[in-house]
């Protein structure tokens, strides 16, 4: 067994599963976690398997209720050092115990996964910022652990890299969400744009006000992305240029969509190797300070309102009670007891049927 594996308890069979999952289903990260030292890299790739094993669950399964509620029970499990036997599971059951990762950061992803069995649709911009809070800043916080990071201000830039990089991924993916019957882009938006969800869904089109969407979704991101940049500096010095990548070679997504015309309903934004290349020497740049960060004071701006349960959930704060949490919140029992019901009753009427 490794130096590494010895630090993070994951066994070797297990955290090379891993690596294998993040190959083949998420190259972007797989590309940024290269330029991680070990020490952070493999716990990541197992916090980054297990992310992606209860993501594919839901958004891959015929029946997301039942996923999500497996999901909870599998936690569960974890929490209780009894995890399933399975991979990811078990490396993911190492690195909570291992890093001491407070329960409600990955309750915190449950919960916008059981958003999405739901078929939740979001008002407003803060609504899909909560949305993102929950499915991607929750994992840029238990990031931040990993690295030892639990500074109030790391973890609210952290967080807004989070939120960036989901709201990428939604405009990104209009087009083919569309196709699925979903819909993340602001409801309010949409109606400035004259439209319904219903109409949209019914007939998707890249539209002058639909790619006026996407430009203002994108541009939202952009202000998260600069303001995350400050917060890199607080992450230990081996570690930046992996984060410093991830946010880049994210962004030049961004910058694709922007290149087709804010597009993403007729094509899909792509980026190429020498790209990524080109975004990991700016990375080198960074990281190595040599060139200029945002202003200070950027540092040291509140978190987000969405985001800033996940920072209180980290930042030490000299309580007594126990690292990992009182559990889940009363918003995720709610969410995952209409689950169950709605579950119960489909159960129900199937049998009459």
């Amino acid at each position: 067994m490794s130096g590494g594996a010895i630090r993070h308890g994951i066994r070797p069979d297990d955290l090379a599963h891993c690596r294998a999952v993040i190959r083949t289903g998420s190259l972007s990260f797989h590309t940024a976690s290269r330029m991680l030292p070990a020490s952070v890299r493999d716990p990541a790739l197992a916090l980054y398997a297990f992310c992606r094993l209860v993501d594919d669950e839901v958004d891959e399964g015929h029946d997301k209720v039942r996923a999500v509620l497996a999901l909870g029970a599998r936690l569960e499990r974890v929490y209780a050092g009894a995890p399933r036997d399975a991979p990811e599971d078990r490396a993911f059951a190492a690195i909570v115990a291992a890093y001491r990762i407070p329960r409600a950061l990955p309750e915190a992803l449950l919960e916008g996964l059981a958003w999405d069995a739901e078929g939740r649709r979001y008002g407003g911009i803060g609504e899909v910022r909560g949305y993102s809070a929950r499915v991607a800043s929750a994992v840029g916080a238990m990031m931040c652990v990993l690295m030892g990071v639990r500074d109030r201000h790391a973890l609210a830039r952290a967080c807004d890299l989070g939120v960036a990089m989901q709201l990428t991924n939604i405009a990104r993916d209009v087009g083919e969400d569309a196709a699925a019957g979903r819909i993340y882009l602001p409801l309010d938006w949409l109606a400035e744009a004259g439209l319904t969800p219903e109409a949209f869904l019914a007939r998707p089109e890249a539209t002058p006000d639909m790619r006026a969407l996407v430009a203002r979704l994108l541009e939202e991101a952009r202000r998260l992305y600069i303001r995350s940049e400050a917060g890199v500096p607080r992450l230990p010095q081996n570690a930046r240029l992996g984060i410093y990548a991830a946010r880049f070679i994210y962004a030049g997504i961004g910058t694709e969509l922007r290149r087709q015309g804010h597009d993403s309903i007729t094509r899909r934004a792509r980026t190429g190797r020498m790209q990524k290349l080109g975004w990991l020497g700016k990375s080198a740049l960074y990281a190595g300070g040599s060139m200029l960060l945002p202003q200070p004071a950027t540092l040291y701006a509140p978190p987000l309102a969405e985001t800033a349960f996940l920072v209180d959930a980290v930042a030490e704060r000299g309580q007594a009670s126990p690292w990992w949490g009182a559990g889940r919140t009363g918003a995720l029992l709610e969410t995952l007891a209409a689950l169950k019901a709605r579950d119960g009753a489909a159960g129900q009427q199937g049998r009459r049927a």
